[in-house]
């Protein structure tokens, strides 16, 4: 029952007694699961029966989800939206919705009746994941639905990341073109950076926007002058696949179904054929690997001839900041100098003024003390001329 893969993050609103039996009747039988609904004063629920023309009404138990988010999960992104195939000509969006009315409520809802397929936007991709499960090959008026996830639009692949970007960091960058729904950096096995991740945008116009600033110019993320490389991200199914009732059965596909899997015997001509087919694939592998390890030789060349390209920069700058420095210490030291002589021409200035105001003070003292003496000298001379005519 898809009921154990999913029950631990579903909010069931029914009493305690019945989650306690449905929990322990995950993974059981149908007559367990039957069992323990009855111990637990439920009725069993009926056996499912597969639906021909109302593929909304319900299998078995009732399960209300109110919540089926992950931590820190967007709400109905590009990775929510499913595709509907092979829908009737006359179905109607009341009913389009009806179909996926048990899976919350949807965002978006298109259906193209004249091409018969529609698409749909679910709140969370576990819900999407679940709808998908459960209606996929579902029969409704006769026609069998074909569920996919919908193509994503608006996701780029990103090459040539420095190893210490984080999925945080690469969402931050590519925030500045438009709203990120998610950000992931690859990593291998051991949990080491590939140098490559992908980025999912909300929309189709800043995924473009993204697409072409970065083709034109040289986006940096780190110190390192080392751009990203932005591509379209390849789509692939590699979740569902091709399943042998969507084959074409052409005449191709009859003839080559006429022999069923088998290994080729040694000195027939399917052997021989088979084994240049290898060949050529061993060929191609060899020559993969060796233009993998020219680029990987070619990009440890670039790298050290960036770091002594780097310090040689540094020490520039550094050469370039010492003469900048020594050119203001000696414009400071200029300054100084003007103004110490500023300084001097403002002293001897003083001292050529103290000296002129002493100079004129002594000349008005010597010409005062001769006026003075002029003065005592004309009174004795008018007193002796007149006892001189007296006597």
């Amino acid at each position: 029952m898809m009921l154990r893969g999913n029950l631990k993050q579903v909010r069931i609103e029914k009493n305690p007694a019945r989650l306690r039996a449905l929990e322990s009747a995950a993974g059981e039988s149908e007559p367990t699961a039957a069992m323990a609904l009855a111990l637990a004063g439920e009725p069993a629920p009926p056996a499912p029966v597969p639906p021909e023309d109302h593929p909304d009404e319900e299998m078995g138990f009732t399960i209300d989800i109110k919540s089926f988010l992950k931590p820190g999960e967007k709400t109905y992104t590009q990775r929510c939206r499913l595709f509907v195939g092979n829908l009737p000509t006359d179905i109607t969006e009341e009913d389009f919705k009806r179909l996926f009315e048990r899976y919350g409520e949807p965002s978006e809802v298109f259906i193209n009746r004249d091409r018969g397929f529609g698409f749909i936007r679910l709140e969370s991709r576990t819900l999407a994941e679940i709808a998908k499960a459960e209606l996929d090959g579902t029969i409704l008026k006769s026609r069998p639905l074909r569920i996919r996830f919908a193509t994503h639009g608006a996701a780029l692949t990103v090459k040539n990341l420095s190893p210490v970007v984080s999925n945080e960091l690469l969402e931050q960058a590519f925030s500045q073109f438009g709203p990120v729904e998610k950000a992931v950096v690859v990593v291998d096995d051991r949990g080491r950076a590939t140098g490559k991740g992908f980025v999912e945008f909300a929309a189709k116009p800043p995924a473009r926007k993204a697409l072409e600033r970065c083709g034109d110019g040289a986006f940096l993320l780190t110190t390192t002058p080392r751009p990203v490389i932005v591509e379209p991200m390849e789509q692939f199914d590699d979740e569902d696949g091709l399943p042998e009732k969507l084959m074409q059965k052409t005449q191709q596909y009859h003839k080559e179904r006429e022999q069923p899997p088998r290994f080729a015997q040694p000195g027939t001509f399917e052997f021989e054929y088979a084994s240049r087919w290898k060949a050529l694939d061993e060929m191609e592998k060899q020559q993969r690997e060796q233009v993998d390890r020219n680029i990987r030789e070619a990009k440890e060349k670039l790298e050290a001839e960036m770091e002594a390209a780097r310090h040689e920069h540094q020490l520039m700058l550094m050469r370039q900041d010492l003469m900048r420095r020594q050119e203001e210490l000696r414009r400071l030291e200029e300054l100084r100098n003007q103004e110490l002589q500023k300084r001097k021409q403002i002293q001897l200035r003083h001292e050529e003024e103290h000296r002129r105001r002493e100079e004129e003070m002594i000349r008005h003292r010597e010409q005062e003390e001769l006026r003075r003496q002029q003065e005592g000298f004309k009174p004795n001379y008018m007193e002796n001329e007149g006892e001189r005519k007296h006597g």
